[in-house]
C-alpha cells in the first residue's frame, strides 16, 4: 500500500466510498445529504492542510485522510485529523497506515499533540485503532451524536501526545 498526496483527480474513487460512509450517518458528524461538491470542499484541503489516499498494488484507492490544525491562534500547536477507509478493505490495515501517516506528518510540521473532536464511541473499530496508537479519550460528550440505529450515543474527545 502505498500513501500518497490526494489529487483532484482521486475525487471520485474518494466519493465512491466517502458518499455511502456519510449517508449511513453511523460515523461522521456530516450531513447524511451531503452533496459531492461541498462534500470535495470539506475533504480534499488545501495548503497547508494535507488529504491523501492510501493506494493498494494495483492503484486503486482505498482509504483518505485529511489532516489540518484543529484550532488557530495560540491553540495552533495541536493537530487534528480524519479517516475513511472503503469498506471493501477495512480490516486489512489501511486505517492503521493512514492514522501513523498522518501522527508522522503533524510531528515533521512540529504539533505537539493531535486531538480528535467527534469520535462516535459506537465506532469500536475506530476507537480501539486510535487507543492503541496512543490516543486516550479525554472526555466523553454524553449523547452527542444521533445514530441511525443505536439511538443517542456519546461523542469522544481523543488526544495524544506527538
Amino acid at each position: 500500500m502505498l500513501i500518497r498526496e490526494a489529487k483532484a483527480t482521486d475525487w471520485p474513487a474518494i466519493w465512491a466510498f466517502f458518499h455511502p460512509i456519510v449517508a449511513a450517518g453511523e460515523t461522521f458528524t456530516y450531513p447524511v445529504d451531503l452533496g459531492e461538491e461541498e462534500g470535495n470542499e470539506w475533504w480534499l484541503l488545501p495548503a497547508p492542510s494535507r488529504t491523501v489516499v492510501a493506494v493498494d498494488d494495483a492503484g486503486k484507492v482505498v482509504g483518505t485522510a485529511k489532516m489540518n490544525r484543529n484550532h488557530l491562534g495560540n491553540a495552533s500547536h495541536i493537530a487534528s485529523a480524519s479517516f475513511m477507509v472503503d469498506p471493501a478493505f477495512e480490516g486489512g490495515g489501511v486505517g492503521r497506515a493512514l492514522c501513523a501517516h498522518t501522527m508522522e506528518w503533524a510531528r515533521a510540521a512540529g504539533f505537539r499533540g493531535m486531538q480528535f473532536n467527534a469520535v462516535v464511541e459506537t465506532n469500536e473499530r475506530a476507537v480501539g485503532l486510535y487507543r492503541s496508537l496512543g490516543f486516550e479519550v479525554l472526555g466523553t460528550l454524553p449523547e452527542g451524536f444521533h445514530h441511525p440505529r443505536q439511538g443517542y450515543v456519546g461523542l469522544h474527545i481523543m488526544y495524544c501526545a506527538l
